[in-house]
């Protein structure tokens, strides 16, 4: 068992988290305030080359391996959920369909673009009535012979009303028999007729990343922008989830490690009763207890990486991780509240903003719930 990164995860932690500390961290507190998605840096992770880092070359990427990326998120949610998030949501949940199930024209046509920096894609699975249960889907995609047409709505779509939107996977019921549904996944670029989006506003959390609704009034595609084969769509979205997963789990683990750093730190500085808050019992096994929860946190997700890198099954360890760095970045982020005091109430302190962030992360690509669903049926077909 080896456990040391290699030059390459090194450099690549160190570029990543001086560009958050330099670009992000100083604009972070105002975009939040604002509830404002920055343009100039989102466009900025995607010069760094973010944008795509496990593809290969030729679609764009850098050819890194999963883990790299991975990384890069935990670097970049150490900083601020918000750019993490937008990072997150293109990379896994917008490139991934489209590479692992895209036909060589559709990567070739898309994927480069999505790579360079100027373009985001949206992954379109949440509906009002479809959340947790993705089978409970209502948009319905009706093949009139010359193209498809796809009638319904999305919600809570991550980068999906921004104008560097260039597109969005969309999981649709393409038939109906009985009680059973046929699901399949098609490509809508941004300027198909029928579709239209907004963005959602007043949220408790990730206020600088764009989260959008999506309308689907007869929206016409052309029949070559299925993604993958006809009534293959729930498990094409339930394939990218289990990636997605891994992305989720990379901010809850940034998310811990930046509140942590931050409750080490005011815990040297204020002083009560004559001595720093850290020479206090009390406090410096708060401080014990959530290092060593990041400490487990990395470990199991960057095993899940390896299993993914080196073409082993990571569908559980996907679930295990994404669950348990959502549920350590909650009590992490709770007791670096609590050590702060008072002063951890005010939108003065970043942990305040860090306490909202983490809340989605028990929500988002899979409750805390279901994760603990998955986990238990792998566990059972053992």
């Amino acid at each position: 068992m080896n456990f040391e990164l290699n030059e390459e995860h090194n450099i690549i932690r160190k570029a990543v988290r001086d560009f958050a500390e330099r670009e992000i961290k100083p604009l972070a507190k105002e975009l939040d305030e604002k509830e404002e998605f920055s343009l100039e840096l989102t466009k900025k992770m995607g010069e760094m080359g973010l944008f795509g880092m496990f593809l290969p070359e030729k679609y764009g990427g850098q050819g890194s391996d999963y883990l790299s990326y991975i990384i890069a998120v935990e670097e970049i949610a150490r900083v601020d959920g918000s750019h993490a998030a937008t990072l997150a949501a293109h990379n896994s949940l917008g490139i991934g369909p489209l590479y692992m199930f895209g036909t060589e024209d559709q990567k070739m046509k898309y994927l480069p673009s999505l790579c360079g920096g100027e373009e985001l894609w949206a992954f379109g699975l949440t509906e009002p009535d479809a959340g947790s249960d993705s089978r409970g889907s209502k948009t319905f995609a009706k093949d009139n012979g010359a193209n498809w047409e796809i009638n319904g709505s999305k919600i809570f779509i991550t980068n999906g009303s921004t104008s560097m939107c260039s597109g969005v996977t969309v999981q649709a019921v393409t038939s109906i028999n009985g009680d059973k549904k046929e699901f399949s996944t098609f490509i809508v670029e941004k300027d198909a007729p029928g579709w239209s989006s907004r963005a959602m506003h007043g949220k408790l959390m990730w206020r600088a990343s764009d989260t959008a609704e999506m309308f689907f009034d007869t929206c016409c595609i052309p029949k070559g922008n299925m993604l993958g084969e006809r009534g293959m769509g729930s498990k094409i979205m339930l394939k990218t989830l289990d990636s997605g997963r891994l992305s989720i789990a990379a901010m809850g683990l940034g998310l811990a490690q930046g509140a942590f750093e931050m409750a080490l730190q005011y815990s040297k500085e204020r002083k009560q009763f004559g001595k720093p808050i850290g020479k206090f019992q009390a406090i410096s096994f708060k401080l014990a207890d959530m290092a060593t929860k990041i400490e487990l946190a990395r470990n199991l997700l960057y095993k899940a990486c390896w299993l993914k890198d080196n073409g082993k099954p990571f569908a559980k360890e996907a679930a295990m991780s994404k669950l348990y760095c959502s549920e350590i970045a909650k009590e992490v982020a709770d007791e670096a509240v609590q050590i702060h005091g008072g002063y951890g109430l005010m939108k003065e302190y970043p942990v305040e903003r860090f306490y909202r962030d983490q809340r989605l992360l028990q929500i988002g690509e899979g409750t805390s719930e279901i994760q603990r669903l998955v986990i238990s049926r792998y566990i059972m077909d053992e």
